[in-house]
């Protein structure tokens, strides 16, 4: 069961995505999920985070060739409860000229399965970045959810010849 919220020129007009949904794990494994280089390159179509995921580290989103897609810096680490990204599209010209935006993770169990909260916002009405992450997160995280439930991903990466 998973929803997903998505509202444009919030408050002092920023631009934010929420997406919320419910997977059958516990909060470490979530965390893991989310924070491991190995996990991350099945269900996030190759790419992997590079960093210690301690408060004030850097933090780099990597292709599977190395470049870096985004970068920025942890702001808060609360395992396995809360992660704070600064975050900045670093592929992107438009995107990048947008400047940070803040990404808030958050685990909460509930019954058998925890909620995942990912809340995603730019201070600027009708930031491009935010219509990219709202097309990009729900695929992101449903292949996380079906990975952690299945052992699967949803959506395998798929390479395409010249």
């Amino acid at each position: 069961m998973s929803s997903e919220k998505r509202t444009q020129g919030g408050a002092a007009g920023d631009s934010t995505f929420v997406y919320v949904t419910f997977i059958r794990a516990t909060p470490q494994a979530l965390w893991t999920a989310l924070t491991s280089r190995e996990f991350t390159e099945r269900y996030w179509f190759g790419m992997h985070h590079e960093c210690d995921w301690q408060r004030g580290s850097s933090w780099s989103l990597r292709f599977a060739d190395g470049r870096i897609a985004d970068s920025g810096e942890v702001v808060e680490s609360d395992p396995p409860r809360r992660l704070v990204l600064r975050w900045r599209n670093m592929f992107l010209a438009e995107l990048n000229a947008e400047g940070d935006s803040l990404c808030t993770i958050e685990i909460e169990p509930v019954e058998y399965a925890v909620k995942l909260t990912i809340t995603h916002c730019v201070a600027r009405p009708a930031s491009k970045f935010i219509e990219k992450v709202s097309e990009g997160w729900p695929r992101i995280l449903s292949n996380l959810k079906t990975l952690l439930e299945t052992g699967e991903v949803l959506m395998p990466l798929v390479v395409e010849g010249d």
